[in-house]
């Protein structure tokens, strides 16, 4: 056996195999330094700024780069981590439709010392390396690893002559999910460049386009690419792969674009690799009139394109965008955040079609391709929140008292119990066109009717009143017991104790 130790770092106090996550921040943060990842760590912290909370809100940040794993033809997905974070990634990762099997190396303190953890996952990556079925296996450190020191790097980079790409993703260095896809995409495109500076590589399965293309970086709605494809044919353009892609060779063919659109300003990483390879990056998309007016505009100037086939194609789908807009309008005040890196673009198409939207708040941290973006919006008299905490988003909808909230299920959970109309972003609202003539419409109907909905919601929080909360939390038959005295004893002790912790900090 290869003994690994001094590739694995342990701290001297040791770090348990489970117990720890993303929720212990500082102890994994200094855990991993410790193993040596500090260079891994400050990576993060330059692409993935921290806002003003220091560990993820929202779902495990792995699920990202997970999701961009398993939607990849020919791609196998090997897991490290503890057994708990493994067992809920490939439960919420099989909810949102996957169809093959997860893997998973276990592992317990022992072996994650001594470095048999490290020889368990390059065993498993052998074995799963069979060229017939895949061309890439990818391996993901989750918090105990990467905190441990597992040297993924030290696998080898193909077998078989199938790709080996090993990525680290911390609960306690990555903020978001939306954000962990970008660590994998990053990942993938650089071994892609890599191959390419080496030599020949495959051809798109459909054929290389016969114009310039422009690579879509960010997960869009199955018609979008499409209907940006159909704007960029008045400039002679075609839309190109979406990033993150469905196969290997469409990474390729991604980094053959002339200019990379990031219809998604997070993906930080994949951007440096497209700069790296000499490729022009526009911010902003193609939503609503004005959006698409400038978008066009931008994308065409990157292509040196002439100012009356710009024109041509603003004119082609401006008057359509208008009218549907016109045709379905949206009334009333919306609250809106997320955490999937496409709430601005969503508020611009909320407030074209006639919304007041006073509060957007995004998890995902501010950079200079969501600056338009956000520029447009704080016209508009918008406050725009990156980095944005629960509390924020709940705090905005007490303050702004809304018509509808949009956002992630505690909002929407929050808004419902005030008897405020609700939608969740993640499935309601970013699950739908959004460019384009096609997207101008799409927001109004679900909108709308939960808008319309208000008086319902009134009902219903009148019916259940007081049930749920309080003493009458749970499920009961009958009234609950009541004892106050007890409840008095306790309390007592707590303010005895804070009065203590007082005094400690007094000395």
């Amino acid at each position: 056996m290869n003994d690994l130790r001094h590739q694995i770092k342990v701290t001297e106090a040791g770090l348990p195999a489970d117990g720890l996550g993303c929720h212990a921040g500082d102890q994994m943060q200094a855990a991993a330094r410790a193993a040596g990842n500090s260079e891994l760590l400050d990576g993060f912290a330059r692409d993935y700024p921290q806002g003003p909370h220091d560990k993820p809100q929202s779902m495990c940040p792995a699920f990202g780069s997970l999701r961009v794993g398993l939607r990849m033809r020919r791609v196998a997905t090997v897991l490290s981590g503890s057994a708990c974070c493994v067992y809920g990634l490939t439960f919420v990762s099989h909810f949102y439709g996957a169809r093959r099997s997860v893997g998973y190396v276990p592992f317990n303190s022992e072996s994650l010392v001594t470095g048999k953890l490290f020889e368990d996952i390059r065993d498993a990556v052998h074995e799963l390396a069979d060229p017939d079925r895949y061309d890439a296996v990818v391996v993901t450190n989750l918090c105990v690893p990467t905190a441990s020191g597992v040297p993924l790097k030290l696998l080898p980079s193909e077998i078989n002559g199938v790709r080996i790409v090993g990525i680290d993703v911390p609960g306690f260095g990555v903020p978001t999910h939306a954000e962990a896809k970008d660590v994998l995409a990053g990942a993938m495109l650089r071994y892609a460049r890599e191959e390419i500076m080496a030599g020949p590589v495959q051809a798109p399965a459909q054929g290389k386009s016969d114009r310039p293309t422009v690579a879509l970086l960010g997960e869009m709605f199955p018609a979008d690419p499409m209907m940006i494809g159909a704007m960029l044919a008045p400039m002679g353009l075609a839309a190109g792969p979406v990033v993150p892609c469905r196969e290997w060779r469409e990474l390729y063919a991604a980094l053959d674009c002339g200019v990379v659109a990031a219809i998604h300003p997070f993906y930080t990483a994949a951007i440096r690799e497209f700069q790296a390879a000499g490729r022009t990056v526009v911010g902003s998309a193609p939503v609503g009139h004005d959006g698409t007016m400038g978008w066009l505009k931008s994308i065409g100037e990157a292509y040196g394109i002439a100012g009356e086939k710009i024109a041509a194609a603003q004119n082609a789908f401006g008057p359509a965008i208008k009218a549907a807009l016109a045709a379905t309008p949206i009334t009333g005040r919306i609250t809106l955040s997320g955490y999937e890196g496409s709430e601005l673009l969503v508020a611009r198409l909320l407030i074209e079609s006639g919304a007041d939207v006073p509060y957007v708040g995004t998890a995902c941290a501010r950079n200079d391709w969501s600056a338009v973006d956000r520029e447009w919006l704080e016209a508009k008299g918008v406050a725009v929140k990156f980095r944005a905490s629960l509390e924020d988003d709940l705090a905005a909808m007490e303050g702004f008292k809304p018509d509808l909230a949009i956002g992630t299920t505690p909002v929407v959970q929050k808004a419902k119990a005030q008897g405020i109309p609700s939608l969740y972003f993640t499935n309601l609202i970013s699950a739908r066109p959004l460019m384009g003539p096609a997207g101008a419409g799409s927001l109004a109907q679900v909108v709308n009717a939960a808008i319309a909905g208000k008086t319902r919601m009134e009902g219903m929080k009148a019916f259940f009143a007081g049930v749920g909360e309080g003493d009458t939390a749970g499920i009961w038959e009958g009234s609950p017991n009541l004892r106050p005295d007890f409840r008095a004893i306790h309390q007592k002790k707590l303010d005895k104790a804070a009065k203590a912790a007082k005094a400690e900090e007094m000395i």
